[in-house]
């Protein structure tokens, strides 16, 4: 198999601790995201309803989740719907899970075929007094497409018009922030995969290689390693291309002396790995080089610091400018006058902005962007990245330094532990 398996514990666990949150007498619906289409009659890859599937391991379209803590019949407390498994099917699209299968990946006894739903649903709306339903309440998430549960919620108030609607995605949101071990496990992978491109490309990187000659050399790594691929649309970005933060096309030839920004993760058994790294194309830091890439990685490390319980993101935000301000000033980019006179928060921030301009870390799971609370307090058991930068767009340089922390009791784990970082370390692998 691709992957390894993932406990069925893990979704059960999942589960009963949504079922805990519910209102009396209440009905959970999930479904699974659309296939999208491309052009003429082509479609994406399926990416699966992360909701869901966190709650039923189940990665296949046409999927739903039923949810019924009260049920009278214990069949009714847990469902699930795959879409039928035929020969037909076989042929054209491969295997699909038969229920018993189902049964194994998600630990839901009762597993029905999809076609069945409207019939289900029409016998257990009327048993209830909340409805349940999905939504992307990412708070970037841009919703211009409208979803298979968008459309469901629609449906579902037309037909019961009376019941009263409840929003899951909070509630999943809470659960989802703090990471399981069966996750941190996957996440780990994830990031090893990651460190494994890295070390293949230092090896090959060097002056008139295209960047999209890089990023072949890590999809080959990562899917030998069993990962579907990218997490996300991989960022090499040389010379002045790295001050593009999401610079994506990846068209140009890497030159000597350029800095090169690489922003890449694997991802693996739908968790991802979030890593930037910046090397030079010749292998060698020149002293200026050296010295920007340095600043970057203390800030990384005082961020690391206080990247513990209790801190909210705005004030680790703050206080990681403050870092940066220094380091800044320490380069000549900012003079000591410019800093002195921001007194405020949005002050000291615009000081900075032309040369730092994004923020330092977000969570990741099963999105790269993972699901948050707005400003919470960092917890014991959440999982962040730590990506501090420098944007020099006078001398064509861009340097982004990112690991990917568990944060623990006493400390952080880096799951990024094993990387070489170290200025010394880069030359010396790219020069072996």
């Amino acid at each position: 198999m691709r992957y390894d398996t993932i406990d069925p514990a893990f979704f059960q666990r999942n589960r009963t601790r949504l079922a805990e949150k519910l209102k009396p007498s209440s009905l959970v619906i999930i479904h699974a995201n659309d296939m999208m289409p491309t052009n003429a009659d082509a479609t994406f890859s399926l990416r699966q309803n992360n909701d869901l599937f966190y709650l039923t391991g189940v990665d296949q379209e046409e999927t739903i989740v039923v949810l019924f803590p009260d049920a009278q019949q214990e069949a009714d407390r847990e469902i699930l719907f795959v879409r039928e498994a035929s020969e037909f099917l076989a042929i054209w699209e491969g295997d699909k899970l038969s229920k018993k299968r189902a049964t194994e990946v998600s630990g839901i006894e009762t597993v029905h075929w999809s076609e069945t739903f409207q019939d289900a649903l029409l016998r257990l709306a009327p048993q209830v007094e909340n409805l349940y339903l999905h939504t992307n309440e990412h708070l970037r998430a841009p919703n211009v497409v409208e979803t298979r549960n968008g459309r469901f919620i629609k449906e579902c108030q037309a037909r019961f018009p009376l019941h009263r609607y409840e929003r899951v995605a909070p509630l999943l949101t809470d659960l989802r922030v703090i990471k399981d071990p069966e996750e941190i496990r996957f996440l780990q992978k994830a990031c090893d995969i990651t460190e494994a491109g890295f070390r293949r490309v230092l090896g090959f990187i060097k002056p008139g290689v295209g960047e999209w000659e890089i990023e072949a050399e890590y999809i080959h790594e990562f899917i030998k390693q069993k990962s579907r691929g990218f997490a996300y649309a991989p960022i090499i970005g040389s010379g002045k291309n790295a001050c593009g933060l999401h610079y994506g096309e990846n068209h140009d030839v890497c030159e000597d002396g350029d800095m090169i920004l690489m922003d890449v993760g694997a991802e693996y058994g739908n968790w991802n790995a979030d890593m930037t790294r910046t090397v030079p194309a010749n292998g060698k830091f020149t002293e200026r080089q050296a010295d920007v890439y340095n600043a970057v990685l203390r800030v990384m490390r005082g961020a690391n610091e206080i990247l513990r319980p209790g801190m909210t993101p705005v004030l680790y935000q703050e206080k990681v400018i403050i870092m940066m301000t220094k380091e800044l000033i320490g380069l000549g980019l900012v003079t000591q006058e410019a800093a002195d006179k921001a007194t405020t928060a949005n002050e000291r921030r615009d000081a900075i902005k032309e040369y730092f301009m994004h923020g330092t870390s977000h969570p990741l799971g099963l999105d790269v962007h993972d699901v948050a609370a707005f400003n919470a307090p960092f917890k014991v058991g959440n999982v962040f990245t730590i990506e501090p930068g420098i944007y020099i767009r006078e001398e064509g340089m861009g340097i982004r330094l990112e690991d990917d922390v568990l944060i623990g009791e006493t400390e952080n784990i880096n799951l990024f532990e094993n990387f070489p970082v170290e200025v010394e370390e880069i030359e010396a692998l790219m020069n072996a």
